[in-house]
């Protein structure tokens, strides 16, 4: 083909192309016009059913007595009457029925309103309703929750000294948290709370407060800490020695990043991991921290214990273990079942692992079918049903396991043949949690406690010594403790720390046994 011959026919395509484009613009246009007509007859279709819809709430208005016309009919006592009822009614219809919450706890300040219209005179005006039986008119409630931030108060005592007959005789100022202080046992409470129970770093604590309008520096919030570790270091014996003497506790360790001297670190200083020990005894409800120069070794907690006569409760971490040894005949030690149940939930949609779930599951699903304390069911009751319902389910647990490790195709790596190790490793101590009736099938209560470590570690960076750690097991024994015990932890050392602020150092362990929380609880009712 020639060049003029392509020319030519390219320039018919291009007409024909031009044609088909015209066609579908026109196209176009048509659909548009029908697409705003039907848009417009919608528009008119949702205006007449907007009509018939108010028409219709119009006539329920009526129907129900609710329309505003009907109001002047009543007389004021039962147009009174009527909206009280009206108003319990909203109350009640919060939450789908639920009554609202009223906040009985609260301290109530009541105030008197009147009309503040310009033209409204008390003098002239005439109240609308009768007088009830103690004499009172009939009133509107309404009710607004004020919040009020952190508040601080200077107290200023002019001390005056008299003498009479002789002897002198002088005012005291109440006492402070400790000697030659300005401050009352509530201000080193508050800090404490802050920083242990809601885990807020020193340095935003300071914040806080400056915002609130008091100034205090790092050093000194700081100061306070260690003077507040210090007055309550034999309350943190104390429970020690109260939870070694709980038949039953559950145990557990956690770490905290702690800043420590290191020789080539930079300022000389470096950051490693400490461990505290965590202790609850599950009866007495008194948890127990402890803090040894951050040491993971056995021999911290395997000294604790020595002496222990008792049940723990604890994963399969190697000094656990090793209290099911001759060297600890009065002890026994249980597994913690959930521990060995996620070693199987992380084997993933493998068939076998979820048998093994499936049976783990059906001892819990029998457990909670009672519960200790409710509708009279003692620790003898549930001894007796455990030796009812565990025994069959252990024994296909068994079962199940040996048949598992006896194929020949799972792989020494495989997660399935760790758990399987595992669940088999902890048999002995996972069969012995039935032994009793008291006893949890897993260690969840001291992990639940935990987190306020891990809250702590998300917020702060790090403890700035083993000092300053082992202050934190000291307040963290405390704050922890009472949390268990369902008491406020800032009223809890404000009290303490007011009555043992006079004593001496030696004074005697028992006497602080009356002031640890679960005793405090009883004798603050």
């Amino acid at each position: 083909m020639k060049k003029d011959e392509i020319i030519d026919f390219l320039k018919m395509q291009i007409q024909k192309l031009n044609g088909l484009l015209s066609d579908a613009n026109s196209q176009i246009a048509e659909l548009t016009a029908r697409l705003s007509s039907m848009e417009g007859v919608l528009t008119k279709i949702d205006d007449s059913l907007s009509k018939e819809k108010n028409k219709n709430k119009g006539l329920s208005r009526l129907i129900e007595n609710k329309s505003e016309q009907i109001r002047p009919t009543l007389s004021p006592e039962e147009f009174s009457t009527l909206e009280a009822a009206r108003s319990i009614q909203r109350k009640q219809r919060k939450n789908n029925g639920a009554k609202r919450n009223m906040h009985p706890e609260m301290e109530v300040q009541e105030h008197t309103i009147y009309p503040n219209d310009p033209d409204f005179s008390l003098d002239k005006a005439r109240i609308i309703g009768r007088k009830d039986e103690n004499g009172a008119y009939p009133y509107r409630v309404s009710i607004r929750y004020e919040c009020i931030p952190m508040r601080f108060i200077k107290h200023v005592y002019k001390i005056y000294t008299y003498t009479q007959g002789g002897k002198p005789y002088e005012g005291k100022a109440p006492k402070a948290a400790f000697l030659n202080s300005n401050f009352d046992a509530s201000f080193l409470a508050g800090i404490m709370q802050l920083r242990y129970i809601y885990a807020m770093p020193v340095e935003r604590i300071v914040n806080y407060f400056e915002d609130n309008g008091f100034s205090l520096s790092k050093a000194t919030a700081n100061g306070f800490i260690k003077r507040a570790s210090e007055l309550l270091e034999n309350i943190h014996k104390g429970i020690s020695a109260a939870v070694l003497q709980d038949d039953y506790i559950t145990a557990d360790e956690t770490y905290y990043k702690i800043l420590v001297p290191e020789q080539k670190a930079i300022n000389g200083k470096g950051v490693r991991k400490g461990y505290f020990w965590v202790l609850i005894g599950v009866k007495s409800k008194l948890l127990y921290v402890l803090y040894d120069d951050g040491s993971r070794s056995e021999t911290v907690i395997l000294n604790k214990l020595a002496n222990y006569n008792g049940t723990v409760q604890s994963d399969a971490y190697i000094p656990y273990k090793k209290l099911e040894s001759k060297a600890y005949p009065n002890i026994q030690r249980i597994a913690c079942l959930q521990h060995i149940k996620r070693k199987f939930l992380d084997c993933g949609d493998d068939i076998e692992a979820k048998l093994i779930v499936d049976l783990i599951n059906q001892l819990y699903h029998e457990e909670h079918k009672h519960k200790i304390g409710i509708d009279e069911w003692t620790a003898e009751n549930n001894l007796k049903w455990r030796k009812e319902y565990a025994p069959t389910i252990l024994v296909q647990l068994s079962d199940e396991l040996q048949r598992m490790k006896s194929n020949p195709n799972l792989l020494p790596k495989d997660d399935l043949t760790k758990a399987i190790n595992y669940m088999l490793y902890e048999w002995g101590a996972l069969v012995d949690i039935f032994s009793r009736g008291d006893t949890h099938l897993d260690n969840n209560l001291v992990e639940r406690y935990n987190r306020y470590f891990s809250l702590s570690r998300r917020n702060s960076l790090f403890f700035g010594s083993h000092k300053g750690a082992e202050r934190g097991a000291v307040l963290y024994t405390l704050a922890l403790s009472c949390k268990m015990n369902n008491i406020n932890f800032f009223d809890y050392l404000t009290d303490v720390i007011t009555k043992t602020a006079e004593w001496q150092p030696n004074t005697s362990l028992e006497k602080y046994r009356e002031l640890l929380p679960d005793k405090w609880k009883e004798k603050s009712r």
